[in-house]
């Protein structure tokens, strides 16, 4: 895990980022697109995306690899169904069956779907609607389970007539495709640095084990329309009830993010690239208990648009990054139930 020793101490803060940025200058451009998902499976790297009235999903040894022309590209599902418009698949495994969760619809009609195949390339079964609790607009949902539990956490409104804001919700999963119990809010954009749109929006989260054993939800804050998008965090309290949004500690700021007004105190600007976010960490078979180890520089992906372009969502791109567990970090809130503040690890994201 990423921290000072005394032996090093004579090292800023400052001197150990300039270190970081000199392995890692710029971003690696993948491919064109949103919304990136990717998991490893053996030495394989999986990626899905939604294209021309359907879901391909790519195969290739390394990040870069899918972005290639040439790599393999199987198209595993088609909207047969007249579903509408397909949003932010993602790509996992829960007993060596892989799963796709996706959004589709159109307008307010937008809900959550899930095909499965036995090999990421396919062929998949026909689409089945998640029946979420309370039937409303849902997108950016993911699957995990953790200590035991199957979990689904998602990006969705209150109801139809109360859509000005896109909290994250979070309810239970009895199995990868059958959510069980009401939903519950995790977070809601009302933190100062995540206000300024409309809607004002929580969306794409990513669930991620720490070292300690503590369970992450980084998510993106913002709309994705502007540069201001960047990721955020949410850190289980140790022992703490996915279902109690008291148990949830958010990062003070942006973690990664093009706005130095909007980050965390302590975290900088990307240097190349505006609005990052709706990322993925490539877990192993994408499960959160086999998250990617490493003491340093483990390998994400995020989409953006390279500085100077004009911001758009036609100009954004795939780009590989890296993190650091950055240990010891200090989460606090004021005028809520419960403790004030939570110290566990976090993150430092590297363009």
């Amino acid at each position: 895990m990423a921290k000072l020793h005394r032996k090093s101490a004579f090292l800023s803060i400052a001197s150990l980022l300039v270190l970081c940025l000199a392995d890692y200058t710029l971003a690696t451009k993948i491919r064109a697109g949103s919304d990136p998902t990717v998991m490893k499976v053996g030495d394989t790297y999986y990626s899905a995306e939604s294209a021309d009235g359907g879901i391909y999903v790519r195969a290739a040894s390394s990040f870069k690899g899918l972005g290639v022309s040439n790599v393999r590209r199987e198209r595993v599902w088609s909207d047969a169904n007249n579903r509408g418009a397909v949003w932010a698949p993602e790509i996992t495994t829960d007993l060596g069956r892989t799963y796709i969760y996706f959004s589709a619809g159109e307008d307010a009609a937008h809900r959550m779907y899930v095909i499965s195949a036995d090999s990421p390339l396919g062929p998949s079964s026909v689409e089945s609607k998640l029946a979420l609790p309370d039937e409303q607009w849902a997108i950016d949902g993911t699957f995990f389970v953790f200590e035991g539990e199957g979990w689904f956490v998602w990006s969705g409104w209150q109801t139809e007539s109360e859509n000005s804001e896109q909290p994250l919700y979070i309810c239970r999963m009895e199995s990868p495709t059958k959510p069980i119990g009401q939903r519950y809010i995790i977070s809601q954009p009302r933190e100062s640095w995540e206000q300024g749109d409309s809607p004002i929006v929580n969306e794409g989260p990513q669930v991620i084990i720490d070292p300690n054993g503590q369970l992450h939800i980084v998510y993106s804050a913002n709309g994705s329309w502007g540069s201001r998008y960047c990721l955020a965090d949410l850190r289980l309290r140790k022992g703490g009830n996915p279902t109690y949004v008291w148990d949830w500690y958010k990062s003070n700021g942006c973690l990664f993010g093009s706005h130095q007004d909007r980050m965390m105190r302590g975290w900088d600007t990307t240097l190349y690239i505006d609005g990052p976010g709706h990322h993925t960490f490539a877990l192993l078979d994408g499960d959160v208990n086999k998250s990617p180890g490493g003491a340093d520089h483990i390998p994400f992906m995020f989409h953006g648009v390279e500085r100077g372009t004009p911001y758009s969502w036609e100009a954004r791109s795939w780009f590989s990054g890296s993190f650091v567990w950055w240990s010891k970090t200090i989460y606090s809130r004021n005028n809520v139930p419960g403790e004030r503040s939570n110290t566990g690890c976090s993150f430092k994201f590297f363009e």
